[in-house]
């Protein structure tokens, strides 16, 4: 259960709903997710989140599908069962597949593994990967 509980949009404020409508209408859908409803009871941090991710997952130089499998990624890594679910099921609905999933989760499993390894071998940095990005 949600520490506050659910606002489900016949209850909410008319700041909210304004929210909900504009969630429901970018992703072409009649309904609302549990996690807005349960922020929803900040509505600052409601419309804040929301601005932030409608403008991160829309289409940039990394297309939806890949948005969508780095979003898995980092929550299988911080322990989001909420989050691992709800873009699952929007990553395949973007073409993922199950071969997909699966290589995803090696990749996630193995970059968790290294990671931990040169973090307690305390690793330096190659020079050769210090180099910035090109802008």
């Amino acid at each position: 259960m949600a520490t506050f509980g659910l606002i489900e949009y016949q209850d909410a404020s008319p700041q909210v709903r304004a929210i909900y409508d504009d969630i429901m209408a970018t992703r072409k859908t009649d309904w609302i997710n549990n996690f807005w409803k349960a922020i929803a009871h900040d509505p600052a941090l409601l419309k804040r989140t929301w601005e932030s991710i409608k403008q991160i997952m829309a289409p940039g130089a990394l297309d939806p599908l890949t948005k969508e499998l780095i979003y898995i990624a980092v929550s299988v890594t911080n322990n989001c069962n909420y989050c691992i679910a709800s873009h699952t099921v929007s990553a395949r609905n973007k073409g993922m597949t199950d071969a997909m999933f699966a290589e995803l989760q090696a990749v996630v499993g193995i970059a968790n593994e290294t990671n931990r390894l040169s973090s307690g071998y305390q690793v330096e940095i190659d020079d050769a990967f210090k180099t910035p990005l090109k802008g």
